[in-house]
Order: C-alpha cells, then structure tokens, then sequence
C-alpha cells in the first residue's frame, strides 16, 4: 500500500525548529552522528548573512505522514553567479534528511526541482550547501565515522535514494586521514629540509596580532591556488578578513602555517580543532553555558585530540618544488612541542576532479583515504548527455 506524504514549506519559528530538529530524531540511535549547531545552518538561510542571497534564492520544505510525523526535509537554492558556471543554469539541493522510503525522498527531490526549474535552473547538484564546499557538502557514500564540525553524516540508504531517482556521481570529494605522531617520509623530509635549508623561504605559525596582513596573504595565496577550480569564486579581502575572524573562538595558532619566498606569500595549510567532540551533547545550542563550556573544553581542557584540515594552498609557481613538503616539515616541528594535544588530523574535502591535489595530500602529508562523498547532479533534461567534473590539471 502507498503511503501518503504531505510537503509543507517551511516558514516561521516552529516549522523552522521542526526543519532543525528532525535530524536529532531520526539518528537518535546512531552513535556516530553529531547534531550540527543551529546556528551554523541557519546563517545558511539568513540574507543578512549569506551574501549569496544577493543573487540568488533559497527555499525549505517539510514532508509528514498523514499522521503529522516529520518524514524528511530537503532545501533548493541557487545563486546566479554560480549557477552559470555549469554547462547548464545549475542550481543546488541539500540539508537531505529523510526516511528509508523512496516515494517520500522522490516527493523532496521533486518539489526542490519544480522550484528550481521555475527559478530557470536545468540542473540540480545535491547534497550541496548553499555557501562554501567545505560545509554541509556530500552524501556519505564510504567511512561512516563520526561525522566533524560541519560536514554531513548520513545513513548508507542515502546513496540509493539519490541515484533512484537519478542523480548521477558528479564528482567524489575525499577525507584523508593521518596519525599526526606519523610524521613524513625520508624523501619528503629530504624535499623539505632544501627548502627550509634556504634563507630566502619561511614558514610562520599564525598571530592574531597581525591579522590584516595574514588576511592579506591568505587572500593572495587563496586566489591564486583555488580560484581556478570549477565552483570556486575569487575572493575579495572582506571576505578573507570574515573567513579568519569567523575562526577566532576555535583557531590554535600553532595549526594554522604560512609559507613565504623573499616576503611574497606562498602557502598555508590552515587546520582547526575539531570542536565536535566537544559540542557532541549540546543538541544543536550555543546558548551562553554552551559557549562557556566550548571555551574551556578548548582552550584549559583541550578535549579535543583531532585537527581538520581546511584548506592547504601553494600558489602554482611554487607547486611540485618541495614548499608542500615544508610546510609539512614545519607543522610536524610544532607538533612535537611540549603540550600540542592533538593526535589526528582529517584533510576535508578533496574531490577527484583534482588529482594534483590527492597526489600531494598522499605524497607529502602522507594521509589515507578516510571517507568518501559523493557530490550528485541531476539534469532536468533527461535526454541530455551527463558529463562528470571537468579534471583540473
């Protein structure tokens, strides 16, 4: 027998709280998942401060049994600018939950495509976040551990429900893994040492002290690695200056190392504190107690034993020539201090259309493929050719 589903779009407080609070139901009993802060996900759909909303759009809905049980939740956005970058208008689907049945997730997959076909999207990417990729980004498709701060989690009926309908793998985006006490090989370490053997290189951890200039340097370094990458926009200083600042209350400074040839910027390699093992019992609420409780379980308790990599980046004249086998050199020399409480490091988000990149996380940081995702992308235009991520070389 069929069952019926109710869709209902999510507008006000309550179905808002009904929107975040579904999750905590429906992995009630799975000991690794780690609700997300509320906060991180609704400044997703907050025009105030998503600057995506400038030229672009999101929308929410709900799915209940006819009894009023929340049976999932899915969220469709797209912003122009991204959008045209595709082959094709493409839009964005994410923030997937739903029950191990697959007339309620093709009911989410179709009202999410109706908007956005309505909006003038031919294509949909999904789970996707409507920000930065390196947040709520990817269906779990292999390593289902604990999830970290801001990455997904999902059960492994999710894969089929995506590829049912009819998404198709875009790209695979990689988590590596390395025991940080491993250290590097005899070749990277030889690699290294030349370059840190040479007085017109240096390698600094970072000081708050002088934010404006590291903003700076980031912002040189980020455009010139990243910004040549699909999906991947140039930034502009405020926005580098508001990526560093939104890090302050979990940045350690010895995680975070900047490269420089003869003053010029670079390289980095910027880590944080995987503060979900510490937020794992706040139920999604950074209220006034919870902040107290993150502060010192951070910075007296240091109850976290794991970095995440965020992001690692060499600008294209210095690739290849032993600068990412340094800063590797100059992290694991600041590990080994009295007092560095981390054990782990997990590299997030590497997709398979970046080989260089996965050669080099493997080569130099000596890091195993930990987890998988898959981004999704379905083309409204059923008869037109799929094409995967273009590889960037």
């Amino acid at each position: 027998m069929t069952e019926r589903f109710l869709l209902e779009k999510v507008t006000g407080k309550k179905r808002v709280k009904d929107f975040l609070d579904f999750p905590a139901k429906l992995f009630r009993k799975e000991k690794n998942w780690i609700r997300p802060l509320n906060d991180e996900i609704e400044s997703v759909f907050d025009p105030q401060r998503n600057k995506l909303f400038r030229n672009g759009e999101a929308c929410r809905w709900l799915l209940r049994t006819e009894s009023g049980e929340t049976a999932g939740r899915i969220a469709a956005f797209y912003d122009k600018h991204t959008a045209k970058k595709n082959d094709q208008p493409t839009g964005g689907v994410g923030f997937f939950e739903c029950i191990n049945n697959q007339q309620a997730a093709n009911m989410l997959f179709d009202v999410a495509k109706n908007w956005l076909k309505g909006k003038g999207m031919e294509a949909m990417d999904g789970p996707v976040n409507f920000g930065n990729r390196d947040n709520f980004w990817g269906c779990l498709k292999d390593g289902f551990y604990e999830n970290t701060f801001n990455m997904p989690y999902n059960f492994p009926y999710y894969n089929q429900l995506f590829e049912n309908y009819g998404f198709k793998n875009y790209f695979n985006q990689y988590v590596y893994y390395k025991k940080i006490s491993d250290g590097a090989s005899a070749a990277s370490h030889a690699k290294a040492m030349r370059i840190l053997k040479n007085p017109d290189y240096r390698f600094d951890t970072f000081r708050w002290k002088r934010f404006d200039q590291y903003a700076e340097d980031f912002l040189s370094i980020y455009n010139k690695a990243w910004a040549r990458f699909p999906g991947v926009s140039a930034m502009r200083l405020p926005q580098a200056k508001a990526l560093l600042h939104s890090l302050k209350p979990v940045i350690d400074e010895r995680a975070v190392i900047f490269g420089y040839h003869k003053n010029e910027p670079i390289a980095f390699f910027v880590m944080i504190p995987d503060i979900n093992q510490i937020i794992r019992n706040f139920n999604g609420k950074l209220n006034g107690l919870n902040k107290i409780r993150l502060y010192f379980g951070l910075k007296v308790f240091h109850k976290t034993n794991r970095l995440l990599g965020l992001i690692f980046g060499v600008s294209p004249d210095y690739q290849g020539k032993g600068v990412e086998a340094a800063i590797i050199k100059r992290f694991e020399d600041e590990s080994k201090k009295p007092g560095f409480p981390y054990i782990h490091l997990e590299m997030n988000w590497i997709g398979d259309f970046n080989p260089s990149m996965m050669k080099m996380v493997e080569r130099y940081v000596e890091g195993r493929i930990y987890k998988t995702y898959v981004t999704y992308r379905f083309l409204f235009d059923r008869t037109k050719e799929f094409k995967r991520a273009h590889i960037v070389r």
